[in-house]
């Protein structure tokens, strides 16, 4: 019997492979796709000695005394329903990590839209305040990576957490979780929003009296959690709260230890757009409970430019702003993108839809869209919604829709892509779409 199977050779399952071997484990690596498409992880395993297949699961899948999934493998999969036919442990990447991990403080901050941006904040602003925080998990670096290149004493460990991970967590204990916002995304992986919700509320299902959760007050999902766990929880939102952090007017509030202080006016935030007021005031409660001063909070609140993908300004041409938010896989994060800019916005869409109900957008599309190019699987949809409401032209790729965006848009426009779909119908990844179009961006001639 094998100690260890890792299910998937991306980068989370090296890593945990990598980490595994390294507590004295034997481990065997089954990955679905074929050697070709693998080579680094190929070339990574047999320079360790790790054993591993390609190109499909076999049998030698179930010869183990615990399995580790990567977040790509869905819970319905074939090669799931078999081992857990079995009763073969299954747990993340993440849960084998800190099963391991020595004492360390952890942040974990999961949420349908504005992890990856908030969890970055939380980091940047344990950086600027002389800390030692490390940013990991679904954002960058597996925790296994992070483990085996070694972590500092006294170091915090800030890391996104996606619902894919935490739907095979069993024991996963940050020490404060952030879990900011909670809508249908991710249907198909989980089998339902009532899945996807219990995955996402698992981020708290560990901890204890003495752990903190950070719950957004204006989000009915999201502040649900507060009846399922046993930790204190503190709030941010648009309106007072007990503890945490709000908005009063034109400033940002902190309630803390029942002391209330304004921190900074809300211009002075570098990050645009609404939803990155809720990302702010969950960094800001984080970093109190992490016993960050005000100064260094305010002070990294006003650096802070935001994340790749992430209403990215790529590049400001003939007058015109082309923004990079393929990070939004989903109708409600391109809602956000659409109601951060007051100026006339020639919107990028499509991609690889999940049922998508667009009807949440049609009164920002018909304030502020001057022109809609759908793209990818979802062009039809795109089009046929929304072509009563706004002009809608179709582009075969991503760089044509940019030449089409730059022909159309005026001085003052923004060229802003938010997909509102995944990318896996053009793409490799949102990272790679993001990368297209900058690059088609760059490409337009002075």
């Amino acid at each position: 019997m094998t100690d260890i199977v890792v299910l998937g050779a991306a980068r989370s399952g090296r890593a945990a492979a990598c980490l595994a071997q390294r507590l004295g484990a034997s481990v065997f690596v089954s990955e679905q796709r074929a050697a070709d498409l693998c080579s680094e992880a190929v070339e990574q395993f047999s320079h360790l000695g790790i054993p591993a297949e390609f190109g499909g699961h076999s049998e030698r899948v179930f010869r183990a005394a615990q399995i580790i999934i990567s977040p790509g493998i869905p819970p319905h999969a074939p090669v799931v329903q078999e081992a857990r036919r079995r009763g073969i442990p299954i747990l993340s990447e993440l849960e084998f990590a800190w099963r391991h991990l020595s004492q360390r403080t952890v942040v974990a901050v999961t949420g349908t839209n504005g992890k990856t941006t908030t969890t970055a904040l939380i980091g940047f602003i344990l950086r600027r305040a002389g800390r030692e925080g490390l940013v990991g998990s679904n954002i960058g670096t597996p925790l296994s990576e992070l483990m085996c290149r070694g972590i500092p004493d006294g170091a915090v460990l800030v890391l996104e957490v996606s619902s894919y991970q935490l739907e095979f967590c069993h024991h996963f204990r940050p020490d404060v979780a952030v879990l900011l916002n909670i809508v249908p995304d991710h249907l198909e992986y989980h089998g339902g929003f009532e899945a996807y919700r219990q995955a996402k509320w698992r981020i708290t299902a560990q901890q204890r009296p003495q752990d903190l959760l950070i719950l957004n007050a204006d989000d009915r999902e999201a502040k649900a959690a507060e009846h399922r766990t046993r930790a204190r929880c503190a709030y941010f939102g648009m309106r007072p709260v007990a503890e945490g952090a709000y908005i009063r007017g034109t400033d940002v509030v902190t309630v803390w230890q029942h002391k209330e202080e304004v921190l900074m006016s809300t211009d002075k935030l570098r990050l645009p757009g609404a939803h990155n007021l809720y990302n702010s005031l969950a960094a800001v409660v984080a970093a109190r409970a992490l016993e960050i001063r005000n100064e260094d909070i305010r002070d990294s609140l006003m650096q802070f430019a935001g994340v790749e993908h992430r209403l990215e300004l790529v590049r400001r041409w003939r007058g015109v702003d082309f923004i990079n938010d393929s990070k939004a896989t989903n109708v409600n994060a391109a809602w956000y993108a659409l109601s951060s800019y007051t100026q006339p916005i020639v919107w990028i869409a499509g991609g690889r839809g999940e049922h998508n109900d667009y009807s949440s957008l049609d009164e920002l599309v018909s304030q502020r869209v001057r022109l809609l190019i759908a793209i990818g699987e979802e062009a039809d949809a795109l089009f046929g919604h929304f072509y009563t409401k706004v002009r809608c032209l179709r582009a075969t790729s991503l760089r044509e829709a940019v030449r089409l965006a730059a022909l159309y848009a005026q001085p003052g426009d923004v060229v802003l892509l938010s997909p509102a779909c995944k990318s896996f119908d053009m793409f490799v990844n949102f990272e790679h779409r993001g990368e297209v179009f900058r690059q088609a961006v760059w490409e337009l001639p002075e």
